[in-house]
């Protein structure tokens, strides 16, 4: 067993505690490194969801509020951190924390990997550009999706070669089986029979749950026992609850709030449905498919880099309650194409998108960010 000292520090530094699919990211990789290479620590801006995630998994967590990209006393405690740990190495996710970290970094004289997630927090504003390209000049930028890659290379002006793409990676979920899913069931007053449509998400605009909610209607109209659950929380909420009852669907549709139980959830579905305005790389996607359902997504963002459209599942236009509805009915009425696009997604997870894939990739990268800055 190595000491402490001949292992290599990895600081997660998280702009956001979720929860959300990038905390979840965050929290898997750092609980699955190489015990044998490397230690993970956490820091955040203010506790939440990935810190008691974390501690739950043994990852020590550090609080540090900050006040925003100019706070001196964020970036003196921060440094003060790092050297206080040793660390040898900073993984920041997200805007704020990949600019503010990249800062202490080069005063430091630590390494620095800066994950992108998504595409709707920076490219607006000129001096958010700005921040990017800085950032993409003193650290190893990484991009979740091809998609996502070339987004940032044209709003924000990165070069293309300072970008590198390391797709998010799912672990092998909890196995759930007919007794589980019948208990689910009764938990959540779902009727005995009938097919069940799902979407896993917070209720925020960009995932574009009032469009499936327009849809829905259709579906009932060729399914008519079919019944869809919202799993999430967010501002939305009562909206999109008030959207449901003008339609009259209130028996069709349950909204299940925050989930800790995602695997009972996927198992009892049928088809799996994303409806986002906007995606990076999509970790209910990625759920979903390593949990063997067939997946409607819109075509977006990394979607299409998951989703193989006719054959893992299908991709509709953004904003068309219609052709997500004619997807699920298509899905709905033919059990048998859906099971194949299920056990083919499932794979397909397993493999390009598996979490030991995502933890490879990423020790790779540490140890040439690490050997770089020798």
């Amino acid at each position: 067993m190595p000491s402490p000292h001949d292992l290599k520090t990895i600081l997660y530094l998280s702009t956001s505690s979720g929860p959300g699919g990038a905390e979840r990211v965050i929290s898997n990789l750092a609980a699955s490194l190489d015990p044998e290479r490397y230690r993970a620590i956490l820091c955040l801006f203010r506790p939440g969801w990935i810190q008691e995630r974390s501690e739950d998994r043994g990852i020590r967590t550090f609080i540090i509020p900050t006040h925003g990209m100019t706070d001196w006393r964020w970036a003196l405690q921060f440094k003060r951190l790092l050297r206080q740990e040793r660390v040898d190495l900073i993984h920041a996710h997200e805007f704020d924390a990949n600019v503010q970290g990249t800062f202490v970094a080069a005063m430091s004289g630590i390494p620095l990997v800066a994950t992108v997630h998504g595409k709707n927090y920076f490219w607006e504003r000129f001096r958010r550009r700005l921040a990017y390209r800085w950032v993409s000049r003193r650290a190893t930028m990484v991009a979740v999706s091809e998609n996502l890659k070339q987004f940032i290379v044209e709003k924000a002006g990165v070069s293309s070669d300072r970008v590198k793409v390391l797709y998010n990676g799912v672990d092998v979920l909890p196995h759930c089986g007919r007794a589980d899913v019948d208990v689910c069931r009764k938990e959540l007053s779902l009727p005995e029979n009938g097919q069940i449509v799902g979407v896993v998400g917070n209720l925020y605009p960009v995932k574009g749950h009032q469009y499936l909610i327009d849809g829905i209607p259709a579906v009932l109209t060729k399914c008519p026992n079919t019944s869809f659950v919202f799993a999430g929380r967010g501002q939305l909420e009562t909206e999109l609850k008030e959207q449901v009852h003008r339609l009259g669907l209130d028996s069709r549709v349950y909204f299940l709030g925050l989930r800790q139980d995602i695997p009972r959830i996927l198992a009892m579905l049928d088809v799996f449905v994303l409806p986002s305005l906007s995606e990076g790389l999509s970790m209910a996607i990625l759920e979903a498919m390593i949990a063997g359902k067939p997946v409607v997504a819109t075509r977006v963002g990394g979607n299409p880099e998951l989703v193989l459209d006719g054959e893992t599942g299908f991709l509709v236009p953004p904003r068309d309650g219609k052709a997500l509805a004619s997807s699920l009915v298509t899905l709905l009425t033919n059990r048998q194409q859906a099971a194949r696009f299920g056990e083919k997604g499932k794979r397909r997870a397993e493999g390009q998108f598996s979490l030991q894939t995502m933890v490879r990739a990423y020790q790779s990268l540490y140890d040439e960010c690490l050997q770089s800055s020798l």
